[in-house]
Order: C-alpha cells, then structure tokens, then sequence
C-alpha cells in the first residue's frame, strides 16, 4: 500500500472537488487492508497539510519562482504533502519525504518531478532560515502564517477577543479532538459497556458532566467494531451531546428537530426519553434523513418520524403543538476546525451574514410551533458571536413572550454570566458549541 498516494489523492479531491476530509479518509481507506499505522500516517499527513496549509505555501513562495495559482494542483499537492513531513514529522527522514514526492510526481505529473525536487531540497538545506512575519508589527499576518488561518478569519477573532486568547484558540485549532463517544443506554449500560471498551485493551476517560459521555483511545477503526455495530456506542462530541442534556427531554414530550441530520443529537434526545414520546426529525434532503433512520435503526430508537421539510417555512398544522423543539441551525462551522480544517479555506464573512438570515428565520418558525410554556433550544458548532448572542438578542427584541433560560448555572459551565453556553476548543478542549434555550412563557 502506498500511503502517500492515498493521501495524495486525498488532499487532491478535498481541493478539487471540495470533499470533506473525514468523510473522504473514511472513504478512501475502506475495504483498504490498512494497518493501523498505515491508518494513522495518512490521517496524519493530510490533516497536518490541511491544518497548516497557509504557512506551507508560505513557504512555497519563498523558493518557488512560479505563483502558487500557476502550480498544476497534482503538483501543488505533491508539494505540500512533501513540505508537511519535511517541517513537521521528524520520523521521516528529509530523503524519504522528497523521493517519495519525486516518485509521485513520476506518475501524476512528470514533467514536474525536477521542480518539485529542486524545491523540496532547497527547503531542506534552508529550513532553519525559515521566518515568520514579525508578531510585533503586524500580529494579523504573523497569526494568519503560523496557524493557517486567513486573514479575515483572524480579524473577526481579534475583534471578538484578545491577542493571547486569539493565538490560543488558533493554536487549539490545529491539534487533534478527543474521540468522544455516547454510551446508547438503550440497549447496554455505562459500566457494562465500559467493560467491554477496556476488555479489548482501549482506554476509556468518563465525562464527568454527562454520565453517558465517555472519551476513548487506542482505536482506529471505530465503524467496525461490535459494540458500534450493535449500536451500543454512537460517535458524538461532547457539545454536541451537551445540546440534548440542556434540552431536558421528558417521556411524555412532542420534540420537534428542525435540523436533525445526521441525527447524533436527534438519537440521543430519544435515548434520554426512554423510547417513550414523539419526536418528528426534519431536514430538507433525503439522503441526510436517512442517516438518521439508519442511525435509528442501529440505536435501536423507535420514536423518531423522518419528514422532509425545509425549516424556512412555515408549517400551520403544527402552531403550538411542541412541547420542546431544537433548532440546530445550519452554521458556518467555525467550531469544528479540528475535524474539518479545510472548513477554514472555505467560508467567507458573506456566507455567515447569508447563514444569520437563515437562522433567525429558522428560529422564527420554530418558535410558532411551541406551545405556551414550551422551551425552544438553539444551538451551533460556531463561536462566532453574529452566529450566537446576535442571533439571540435580536429574536428576543422581537419576541417579547420569550425568556431566557438559565443553562449556564445548571449544567456547571461559565460563559458571560446570561445564561447561555459558548465552548471554546482552547478552554473545554472540546467543539466550539453555543447553547441557548428559550421559553414561551405566554
């Protein structure tokens, strides 16, 4: 197995065809004899490039007498695979990273395997002459080089917060998230269920916020495990489980998801009522319901009705008739950068100012479906504050009858002393998550 030439191809499809990292790494390697060091090393080499993809083509500029945007993208990304062990990986040696570089080249782009040579060597011979742009006089670039974030990115986060915050947030961009997990009980209880993760030798950490919540290590391939296939276990990040504790379903309740694929948060509200209520799980494309039934299917949840529906719109046969309704608003991501680094090349400030429209509008409609004295959940895998407090103060301007209530307290997490939640990858070593919840109080 050549497992550059699978992260090349990778890296290749991510840029091209604008496929999501861990969806295509997973597509890649299956039904792949991978070792499991095989595994890691591709997952480790198209996650670094990735994650440090500003700062390698500042290098590239640097010894490249042709312009990045000239650079034929095989090439391109033979370049920066090359320049990602040459600066970062220190088990592979600098003659591996450019033979192997070369070699790829041979088979992808040929007439460019001197180029591509002559580049990495001269990185090599000159890499400790390296520099960054200066911090004290111009902290934006020197920010946006080091840690691979564009520039308007970097602004916003300065506006919002100091420099050392900033650089730290950054920083806990580019490491690598803990494997959280849901213990589906369901089916299994937390202990039993524990027992069977630690028998076969992985190490399990609790949550000691949500007693269903646990962090494994030592596994690789998750998917093909006994305990996910019987649907024992479900991936699922701490914030994102933290969404439906703070949503305190009961047995008896009519839950709406306005936003429910892939239906982590949709399975988990069912799993905290016991199998016993209704909740209607909407989304506006078919092949994302789906991943919730079968999901569903797995978990062995019972209570979920799929419906195809665009959250925009407003359905009348439903006006006050939730007792609760989640609004997991379609966002621009910024608190998954870790699982999804190329979500940081990708978004722009007019695609959040286009995504704030629609969550407001979303929220809108989902609150016309409350009954009185019903509790609406807002949440998002964003920190960015237009996303969050904007969203929600300019809702509750508008909607007099609704109140803020107090999960911040409840659930032992600080933020701003209002009673919503904000986690930060730097500070909760978690998913930037923002949780709200609202009641109709007439």
């Amino acid at each position: 197995m050549n497992t550059r030439e699978i992260a090349l191809n990778i890296v290749y499809e991510i840029e091209s065809k604008k496929a999501f990292s861990n969806l295509l790494i997973n597509k890649k390697l299956k039904g792949k004899n991978a070792t499991a060091i095989d595994r890691n090393f591709i997952t480790e080499i198209v996650y670094g490039t990735l994650e440090n993809l500003i700062y390698i083509d500042y290098i590239i500029t640097q010894f490249s007498s042709v312009k990045i945007n000239k650079i034929n993208l095989w090439t391109l990304s033979i370049l920066r695979l090359g320049i990602y062990q040459i600066m970062f990986l220190d088990k592979v040696p600098d003659f591996a990273a450019v033979n192997e570089s070369v070699n790829l080249s041979k088979k992808y782009n040929k007439r460019t395997s001197g180029f591509i040579n002559a580049i990495l060597r001269n990185i090599i011979r000159n890499k400790e002459n390296i520099t960054l742009p200066d911090k004290k006089k111009d902290i934006e670039k020197y920010l946006m080089v080091k840690y691979s974030h564009p520039q308007w990115m970097v602004q916003r986060f300065l506006k919002y917060f100091d420099k050392d915050f900033t650089e730290e947030l950054l920083k806990a961009n580019n490491e690598r998230p803990d494997l959280y997990i849901r213990v589906n009980t369901l089916k299994i209880s937390i202990e039993e269920c524990i027992g069977k993760l630690e028998g076969k030798g992985l190490k399990v950490t609790k949550c000691p916020l949500i007693k269903e919540a646990v962090i494994i290590r030592g596994i690789n391939k998750i998917e093909e495990m006994e305990e996910y296939r019987e649907g024992y276990i479900h991936i699922q990040d701490f914030g994102s489980m933290l969404v439906s504790k703070a949503l305190e379903p009961k047995e008896s309740d009519f839950i709406i998801d306005m936003c429910c694929a892939p239906g982590g948060k949709t399975t988990h509200i069912a799993q905290l009522m016991n199998n016993k209520g209704k909740i209607l799980a909407r989304d506006i494309y078919d092949h994302k319901l789906k991943l919730v039934e079968d999901n569903s299917s797995r978990l062995g949840v019972k209570i979920i009705h799929t419906q195809k529906f665009d959250g925009m719109k407003q359905d009348d046969t439903l006006i006050e008739k939730a007792d609760k309704v989640l609004v997991d608003a379609p966002c621009s991501g910024l608190g998954i950068i870790r699982r999804k680094p190329e979500i940081k090349y990708r978004k722009t400030p007019d695609d959040i100012n286009e995504l704030m429209k629609m969550q407001f509008e979303i929220l809108k409609n989902a609150a016309i479906y409350l009954k009185p004295g019903g509790e609406l959940l807002y949440s998002t895998c964003t920190i960015d504050p237009n996303e969050n407090d904007k969203v929600i103060s300019k809702f509750l301007e508008q909607n007099k009858n609704f109140e803020i209530v107090d999960i911040e307290s409840s659930l032992g997490l600080s933020y701003k002393g209002i009673g919503t939640i904000q986690l930060y990858p730097n500070i909760h070593h978690t998913d930037g998550f923002f949780i709200a919840k609202l009641k109709k109080i007439i």
